[in-house]
């Protein structure tokens, strides 16, 4: 049935929840504001990310969302090189290319970060493309998806899309795709619901469900 999946990054395969949470508490600290758990954070974050910092207490009134943007950026260059992949990434990418799908990284991350990333955890022989957004903000990465399937001349019925945002589910819906959510990275399983698609605990359980859909 599926001849694509389309893995969103952060979150999905990249392990990098605690460190988005961190950043933000270091923005918040930096300003005499109160500080976010985890599972505050997974209730907040959302697309566009001006939404979520305003959500988190920043002002946007006060300070520009550009300027938010580049202190963002700049402290997750220093932080994310810690992040690993979730558990079994490696393991699921290689079940999947075994299974004949051709796979691709579709990202609201910078392209440079992202190629950074992606070829530093060793995972790019599994990837056919790893596209993302030429510049920091992260507005949207739908139109990356559909421009690519398009050049390539590829039903969208025949791509799935595998993310862990409401986002993801909406980038999947203006291309026409199939999605499922993983109740694993920024985004609450209790958000994820809302979107009516199927909702899987973590990364192992992809292949199964991968299979149930090709049966």
């Amino acid at each position: 049935m599926f001849a694509y999946l389309v893995w969103d990054w952060n979150g999905t395969l990249l392990n990098d929840v605690g460190t988005g949470a961190a950043i933000m508490n270091v923005m918040l600290e930096r300003r005499g504001l109160p500080l976010l758990t985890e599972e505050r954070y997974q209730e907040i974050f959302t697309f566009p990310v001006r939404d979520y910092y305003k959500a988190a207490g920043l002002d946007l009134q006060r300070e520009p969302f550009a300027d938010l943007a580049v202190e963002w950026t700049e402290l997750y260059a220093q932080l994310s090189p810690a992040c690993g992949l979730f558990p079994q990434s490696r393991e699921t990418l290689q079940a999947v290319q075994q299974e004949g799908i051709r796979q691709l990284v579709v990202s609201a991350s910078p392209q440079a970060t992202l190629d950074r990333q992606v070829n530093s955890l060793g995972i790019r022989e599994y990837l056919e493309a790893v596209l993302g957004l030429s510049d920091i903000y992260a507005d949207s990465k739908g139109g990356i998806a559909q421009r690519y399937f398009r050049e390539k001349r590829v039903a969208p019925d025949r791509v799935l899309f595998v993310g862990d945002t409401l986002h993801d589910w909406e980038v999947a819906q203006e291309a026409g795709c199939s999605c499922v959510l993983l109740a694993q990275g920024h985004q609450s399983r209790a958000r994820l619901e809302t979107a009516g698609v199927p909702v899987l605990e973590s990364l192992s359980q992809v292949l199964v469900f991968l299979r149930t859909m090709q049966a």
